[in-house]
């Protein structure tokens, strides 16, 4: 038998009874024990039982759209940090550190015009972008001392991906420059078909502009698409697009990326290989 032949059987997905085995994040990081739900896809005789079912099906894609800050890296401890820094040596709220919490509900997978705006209503706009193009510049000093490693099992995903033929785009809200240090970084500079800068659209996320130019570029539908997102910024945007999104809880709570529109909340790619293999072991003739 054929290698192409063998993980196409080995990751069939089929069309009678089948069930889904969607693996989440854990509530608890520290955990070694997986929280998983079981979901059944419509059939003649039974409807979907969960939203994780719902409009994802592996054997139907064509493409994969991909964000790429905390999503192919763990890179948002980084954002955090230089975030943390350069705001306190601006004395924003008095010089006091922001918190995790602080960072991720009103900054993570936002773009940096939209952010400084909201910190500095009234700080002119060269005095804004002087202020994150200061904290990108923060950002790639530490991401280029080597920390910036492959989420776990991105590459086993990308091996499916490339094996079933799938189309591949990296879609984010990222600097020009922060974005190739990134996918230098990963060994991925030359992977994607396309790379679409949220700042080179006419809107960034949260709005659907990128998606809907990753899509354009590759030649894809919404139906036969899957987006990769950590934030909830980026959720929603790939949402609004009308393409099924898996969220990531790299960065953000799973009911924070939930509420934004996630079809599915896994933890890393090699969850969501598992989510694939079980759809391919666990069915009902």
């Amino acid at each position: 038998m054929s290698l192409n032949k063998l993980h196409s059987n080995t990751f069939r997905l089929l069309s009678h009874s089948t069930v889904i085995r969607a693996c989440e994040s854990r509530p608890n990081k520290s955990s070694s024990k997986r929280s998983c739900i079981y979901s059944s896809i419509m059939t003649e005789d039974k409807t979907s039982t969960s939203a994780c079912s719902a409009g994802l099906n592996f054997n139907s894609l064509k493409g994969v759209l991909f964000d790429i800050d905390g999503t192919l890296t763990n890179s948002d401890p980084l954002h955090f940090k230089a975030f943390q820094q350069v705001l306190v040596e601006r004395g924003y709220d008095g010089g006091n550190p922001i918190s995790e919490e602080f960072y991720r509900k009103h900054i993570s997978g936002r773009h940096n015009p939209e952010i400084a705006a909201d910190l500095f209503p009234t700080m002119p706009e060269d005095q804004r972008r002087q202020f994150y193009e200061e904290k990108e510049e923060r950002f790639r000093t530490m991401a280029g001392s080597g920390e910036l490693l492959p989420l776990f099992g991105l590459m086993d995903f990308m091996s499916w991906i490339d094996l079933r033929g799938l189309r591949k785009a990296a879609v984010t809200n990222a600097p020009k420059a922060n974005t190739k240090l990134m996918l230098t970084a990963l060994k991925l500079d030359n992977y994607f078909e396309a790379v679409v800068l949220g700042e080179e659209c006419e809107r960034a996320k949260p709005f659907p502009d990128p998606y809907r130019k990753g899509m354009q570029l590759l030649g894809l539908s919404p139906e036969h698409t899957l987006v990769v997102e950590d934030s909830p910024a980026g959720i929603r945007a790939g949402v609004a697009a009308g393409i099924p999104v898996i969220g990531l809880t790299t960065g953000q709570q799973e009911g924070a990326l939930r509420e934004a529109g996630a079809i599915l909340v896994c933890r890393d790619f090699a969850e969501i290989m598992e989510l694939i293999t079980a759809a391919s072991y666990e069915t009902v003739e």
